[in-house]
């Protein structure tokens, strides 16, 4: 068991990040391991990503900066890949096509109309809202930016679980599709909203645990929303669509704590 959840963290880490981490096991147990720890991998992105803006706005630079910096370091984590997935997720509903033309189009290399206006919506709502964060405080922005990343990959964790089916036979999406039992989804859900329940709670009391909690739920619904409408779309998941769960997790998530 051991031996198991080291490999599903470096899972975790290695198909979810860009850091120097090599995937030891490409398994089925691997991967529903490493969808129960990709929490962990969004922990270690949101914390990379706030300091950058902390030393930004502690060094004298408007919050405005400090959002655009902690907005962007996430995309260079994963090298673009979920934002990649979202354009790719965006061209696909867009199109209006059956779904196998529609997965299609999502593998092709180039980036529709769709795409670029979904990654620009989609960005500068995540840097709106940062801008609000840090705002408040370096703590208020930090806290969001942590929060926010462990939110979209606890959104994949929900989409990983058994009742989800792959849209293809091959790929990341059929690697972890269905891998990963409802119960304990719903156990690591229940551990990562307490936890940044207990995060707002530092920083601002009860109201404040409460309003990080309805955020990270915030951020859950519209990923499961889109995970949905993606199913019903596609006929599962695709690596792209985990993408697009992951921007959208984050995105609400962000928004939500912006609001209030």
């Amino acid at each position: 068991m051991t031996s198991l959840n080291l490999h599903g963290i470096r899972f975790a880490f290695g198909t979810l990040t860009a850091l120097p981490v090599r995937v030891s096991r490409w398994d089925r147990g691997a991967a529903r391991a490493g969808m129960l720890c990709a929490p962990l991998a969004g922990l270690a992105v949101g914390l990379l990503a706030a300091v950058p803006g902390v030393l930004l706005l502690l060094g004298g630079s408007g919050p405005l900066t400090a959002a655009v910096a902690s907005a962007a370091l996430p995309a260079a984590l994963t090298r673009g890949l979920h934002l990649d997935g979202l354009a790719d997720t965006a061209d696909g509903l867009g199109s209006a096509k059956p779904a196998e033309d529609a997965l299609r189009i999502m593998k092709q290399s180039d980036i529709g109309p769709f795409g670029v206006i979904t990654l620009v919506l989609v960005l500068l709502a995540q840097v709106a809202a940062l801008f609000e964060l840090y705002g408040r405080g370096w703590a208020d922005g930090a806290l969001g930016t942590v929060a926010a990343a462990v939110t979209a990959r606890l959104a994949l964790t929900l989409a990983s679980r058994r009742d989800v089916p792959p849209a293809r036979p091959e790929g990341l999406g059929a690697a972890v599709a269905g891998t990963v039992p409802p119960l304990r989804a719903l156990a690591v859900c229940c551990a990562v909203v307490l936890c940044c329940a207990g995060a707002g709670a530092l920083l601002g009391g009860y109201g404040a645990a409460l309003h990080h909690a309805l955020a990270a739920s915030a951020g859950l619904v519209a990923a499961q929303l889109m995970l949905g409408h993606c199913v019903r779309r596609f006929g599962g998941v695709t690596g792209d669509v985990f993408g697009a769960l992951e921007e959208t997790a984050a995105t609400a998530a962000l928004v939500a704590l912006s609001l209030g």
